[in-house]
């Protein structure tokens, strides 16, 4: 448990001092000097958090695991639906919009981001690989998830993880856009996105035998899939509502006890 505490300390306190000076107006603190992609940079914060406790609690051997665990290609089926399935569901959901709302279908919008006009497809899924993929799932599912694991099942471990997930996402609410104008109903609503998220994360995590590569995968490409410039807002509705079918026949088929294809390695958790 001294572990996690620290970890998620670490994390806060990494992430949130990168993020300040967008979120410092909120304090009174006005015109602090930011950075090229700022907001990109405070998510490299539990990544940073899980390399340190790991250095701290299990010196160069579970830094070295650690590393090991961020290359795991194999099963590589696991690393194909990571890649692929939330542009499919991307798919579905404007095949959906089209038929119920009478919307046209451009998938033309899977090439591009409303977030980052400038980005192509290979820059964006690069920039969400490094940033978010990388740079918060070695933190959440790399080194918190397989811990957490070790004292409740794969479901509660993935409720409790998103509470820590959520409230690491606090200063966002302060600064960035989607996130200031939420109120109680969209801070509702994005928390149990978050929940489905997580849920379908730890399946990743557990069927691919510990690979934080197919997590880091995964959380880019639905990142992309949800940021992708259909037009229409009700693609982003059909998109969730997928997403949570999926998480909700992934705990009917996988159980809630081990949520994974395989029994869970406990070698390969217990670095």
């Amino acid at each position: 448990m001294r572990q996690l505490i620290t970890y998620f300390g670490l994390a806060y306190l990494i992430s949130w001092t990168i993020w300040f000076p967008l979120y410092g107006h909120a304090l009174g603190l006005t015109h602090l000097p930011t950075l090229p992609y700022h907001h990109a940079l405070g998510g490299l914060g539990p990544l940073i958090a899980a390399f340190l406790t790991t250095w701290i609690y299990q010196k160069q051997q579970g830094v070295k695991l650690l590393i090991k665990k961020c290359f795991q290609v194999r099963p590589i089926i696991y690393l194909l639906i990571a890649l692929f399935s939330p542009f499919l569901i991307a798919l579905v959901a404007a095949t959906i919009n089209y038929f119920v709302d009478n919307s046209p279908i451009n998938l033309s919008g899977l090439l591009t981001s409303t977030e980052f006009l400038q980005f192509n497809l290979l820059t964006y899924f690069i920039y969400n690989l490094l940033f978010f993929g990388f740079g918060e799932e070695v933190g959440w599912r790399g080194f918190a998830l397989p811990r957490l694991q070790k004292k409740f099942n794969a479901l509660t471990s993935s409720v409790i993880l998103t509470l820590f997930w959520a409230v690491w996402h606090i200063p966002l609410f302060f600064y960035k856009p989607g996130f200031t104008s939420m109120d109680i109903a969209g801070i509702f609503g994005w928390t149990f996105s978050l929940l489905t998220g997580s849920i379908l994360l730890t399946w990743h995590y557990n069927s691919s035998r510990s690979s934080i590569l197919v997590c880091a995968v995964f959380h880019s490409t639905v990142n992309m899939a949800f940021t992708a410039d259909f037009g229409d807002n009700n693609y982003v509705n059909y998109m969730g509502f997928l997403i949570t079918v999926w998480a909700i026949l992934t705990i009917i088929v996988f159980k809630p006890k081990k949520l994974a294809t395989y029994e869970r390695a406990n070698n390969t958790d217990s670095y």
